[in-house]
């Protein structure tokens, strides 16, 4: 018999129907997932502002969960995802980053680096780990999450997610590649984009008379 173990003193002050979707999603792929509700502080833009699951309606959104600020991959991880900001914004993509420090910290990090000074996207502060752990990333007895990257097309649905170790640090070039891929494929059913696809490529589309062919 298989037994599986839910500490519930995280989802303690959850609403009873949040718990139950919690608890539905253990131990599955998020992928193909409608995102959970959220409200959390953020930084951007030399102001402090709430966002919330809402804000996301209709909308392509990133979120860019790292470990923590003050520290040494992450902060060339979001510069670089900086310096992509504009061209997601022309896709229609909003981006937030996401940790476990306050926003009070995200704004003296920003304040105090030249590179996380480029940062002009959103930088949700998440010190009760509510979106750590609707992402289902939490970095058990550490209180961070781990370096991951969920998009989420604007029916709330996350399309991929990418999970990295410690030192290992994330693309933003290739996060552009896979972002205009699934943008693709969600107003063109029944085509997929193959390896290495790049826009204006050629795309495939499924059947019974292609099988073999490739």
């Amino acid at each position: 018999m298989l037994f599986i173990a839910i500490d519930y003193d995280h989802f303690f002050s959850d609403s009873v129907e949040l718990l139950h979707r919690r608890l539905e999603r253990t131990h599955m792929s998020l992928i193909n997932t409608k995102i959970l509700p959220f409200k959390a502080n953020a930084f951007r833009n030399g102001d402090f502002i709430e966002v919330s699951d809402s804000d996301i309606n209709g909308k392509w959104a990133v979120f860019f969960f790292y470990p923590g600020d003050f520290t040494f991959v992450c902060p060339t991880e979001l510069g670089d995802l900086a310096d992509h900001y504009e061209e997601l914004q022309a896709m229609g993509v909003e981006v937030f980053s996401v940790s476990t420090d306050s926003h009070f910290v995200h704004k003296a990090w920003h304040a105090d680096s030249d590179t996380v000074g480029k940062v002009n996207y959103t930088m949700i502060g998440d010190p009760n780990l509510q979106l750590t752990r609707n992402f289902d990333v939490e970095r058990e007895g550490a209180g961070q999450a781990d370096r991951a990257t969920f998009l989420v097309d604007p029916d709330g649905i996350i399309q991929f997610y990418e999970l990295t170790a410690e030192g290992i640090g994330r693309n933003a070039t290739e996060l552009v590649r896979k972002v205009k891929a699934a943008q693709y494929i969600y107003t063109h059913p029944g085509e997929v984009c193959p390896a290495k696809w790049e826009e204006g490529d050629e795309t495939l589309a499924p059947s019974i008379d292609l099988v073999g062919k490739i």
